[in-house]
């Protein structure tokens, strides 16, 4: 993956074809013309987790229009430590009752999540091109 520092406070990442910008808020200096990285971290667990909703849903052709998967950040009572990420998926009525558990057991498969919890080993150094 290779990062380039863009003007004002924006950032882009390239890796596999891909192409990703990020901003701050303008609090921050940014112009919040892009997500934040935090954000899209938070982006990133909750489609990953969505992600293996849907494939829960589409193994056992249960229809998924009107499964939805709901992600909230609970902040310290000051408002400058994230506390937790909730995250819930919404059910319409004729979902399988038999199947409640096991898709939340699917959902907790996600990557993002394992990472999270399991963290990898980080390492960050500095070299003169």
């Amino acid at each position: 993956m290779n990062i380039s520092l863009g003007p004002n406070q924006k950032i882009t990442a390239r890796w596999d074809g891909f192409e990703v910008t990020t901003d701050q808020p303008a609090s921050q200096g940014g112009e919040r013309s892009a997500p934040s990285p935090f954000e899209l971290f938070l982006v990133s667990l909750a489609t990953c987790t969505s992600y293996y909703v849907l494939n829960f849903c589409r193994a056992r052709e249960i229809p998924t229009d009107d499964v939805k998967v709901v992600q909230r950040l609970i902040m310290s009572e000051d408002g400058k430590q994230e506390k937790a990420i909730e995250m819930e998926i919404i059910l319409p009525p004729e979902f399988p009752q038999k199947y409640e558990k096991a898709v939340v057991r699917a959902a907790n498969m996600c990557h993002v999540k394992k990472a999270i919890l399991n963290p990898p080993e980080m390492t960050l150094s500095a070299r003169r091109a």
